[in-house]
């Protein structure tokens, strides 16, 4: 098959299919060349003539700070990096109820009430549901705007004639776009619909959130595709037995990933807890075998969580090990190393892990508190209540040093502990009054504190 040819004037960039001596848009004489095609491929399937050129910026390029829009809710401003950002795409991800809807309708009260037009959209409830909801939130006066909608072509169409500055998709797996041949939820429906609302947040500057559900893994369902479309992924966590609700960084373009934001489920919605750390430690108890207080980082923030360690013979040959709030394959490395470098044994003992309050935790650094946990479970002998621990283990029994050691230390005192157990080689200043035991390796530790190793 024969290419087709272009030509384009090089004075003006007008394009032609033939070859003239003059340029019949500006004039020019024997400015008309032939362009090459930008591919090599097939002539219907290559990407043919070339397109228009782009400006390139230098690096150093200074730019301002996107301008971001404060909701109020400080918990979810930390977690956003500051606030909200124009033209961004958030997607929020969480168990079925969660509260993930309760969450965005009290957002979208307040960013209504900072000033922002907010269209909150609704694709598994009623317009009715969704207002009996506002009004058990006491937010039935707020200025929001609100649809019950499934067709993607009239949501974006009403979008694109009231221009809001936020709009709110609940949730994205219900969306349906007539073009595509396909269920709602499906593969090709999801990603989509969240093509379609992403450009369109770009093009028209409407801030997007996106509602998702989660899979029994708790990945959030569809393609992984859409994590990537987006500009932040946002987890909505708990457990259903407690009232604590963690909202979670995982992706963030104009943020810290990681940061936390930490809530309180009552009868009038959502509650902002501005200590998480006294929060969790609000119910422990005095000088129990097997507690164990972990200082750790949450995105950029210290929280101070307690580890619960209950170690008793197995009944049967296969003993069980049972963690909540932690990696599992991470305790078994812990256990594998205490037997090995420290010669104490787990085998014939049920082990289970607990992080107090529902709060899941995922830092190397909670190593070293684990294994005391561990071991004052399994001797029956209880910690100091006013000690904190954390430090990173190594399959050799070494302690590995951890970052943000002063950060730490600082809110352990804050909340009244003086004493901490840390790895030699820690960094940062101690603050008064915190009495501070350095230990180089795990059999170290367990001859310390338990007169063994």
């Amino acid at each position: 098959m024969a290419r087709s040819q272009t030509f384009t004037c090089s004075a003006c960039g007008a394009r032609s299919a033939r070859w003239s001596g003059r340029c019949d848009a500006c004039g020019a004489w024997n400015t008309i060349l032939e362009e090459a095609p930008l591919s090599a491929g097939p002539a219907k399937k290559g990407l043919g003539s070339k397109g228009r050129a782009l400006e390139l910026l230098d690096l150093a390029t200074e730019e301002a700070p996107p301008p971001r829009a404060r909701s109020g809710m400080d918990e979810l401003d930390r977690v956003l990096g500051g606030g909200l950002v124009p033209a961004s795409a958030t997607l929020v991800g969480g168990d079925p109820g969660i509260g993930k809807s309760t969450l965005l309708l009290q957002a979208a009260a307040r960013f209504g009430a900072a000033g922002l037009s907010v269209v909150y959209v609704s694709g598994e409830e009623a317009s009715a549901q969704v207002r009996m909801r506002a009004q058990r939130l006491g937010l039935g006066e707020a200025p929001v705007k609100l649809a019950a909608e499934t067709n993607l072509r009239d949501i974006l169409t009403t979008l694109d004639r009231t221009r809001p500055a936020l709009a709110i998709i609940d949730s994205i797996q219900t969306m349906w776009a007539d073009n595509v041949e396909a269920a709602p939820g499906s593969v090709s429906q999801v990603r989509s619909a969240a093509h379609e609302l992403v450009s369109f947040a770009k093009r028209r500057g409407t801030a997007v959130i996106l509602v998702g559900h989660v899979t029994k893994d708790g990945q959030i369902a569809g393609p992984r595709v859409v994590e990537h479309m987006v500009d932040t992924v946002l987890y909505f966590e708990g457990e259903r037995g407690h009232q604590f609700r963690i909202l979670r960084a995982v992706k963030n373009r104009f943020g810290p990933a990681d940061e936390i934001g930490v809530f309180e489920m009552t009868g009038g919605g959502l509650a902002e807890v501005a200590n998480p750390s006294a929060l969790f430690l609000s119910d422990r108890e005095e000088r129990a075998p097997g507690a164990v207080v972990f200082a750790g980082i949450e995105g950029t923030r210290p929280v101070l969580v307690e580890f619960q360690a209950l170690v008793a013979p197995s009944p049967t040959p296969q003993a069980r090990r049972s963690v909540v709030g932690w990696d599992g394959s991470r305790l078994a490395m812990i256990l594998a190393v205490l037997e090995a470098r420290c010669g104490i044994p787990f085998a014939g003992l049920d082990v289970y892990l607990n992080v107090a309050g529902g709060m899941r935790v995922s830092e190397p650094a909670a190593d070293l508190a684990v294994a005391a946990a561990l071991l004052s479970a399994r001797e029956d002998a209880a910690l100091p209540s006013d000690m904190v621990i954390f430090g990173e283990i190594s399959l050799s029994g070494a302690l590995r040093p951890v970052t943000q050691t002063e950060n730490r230390l600082k809110e352990a005192q804050k909340l009244g502990f003086s004493q901490a157990t840390l790895p030699e080689r820690s960094n940062g200043s101690v603050p008064q009054g915190v009495s501070v035991c350095r230990m180089n390796d795990l059999a170290s530790f367990v001859g310390e504190m338990f007169g063994a190793g």
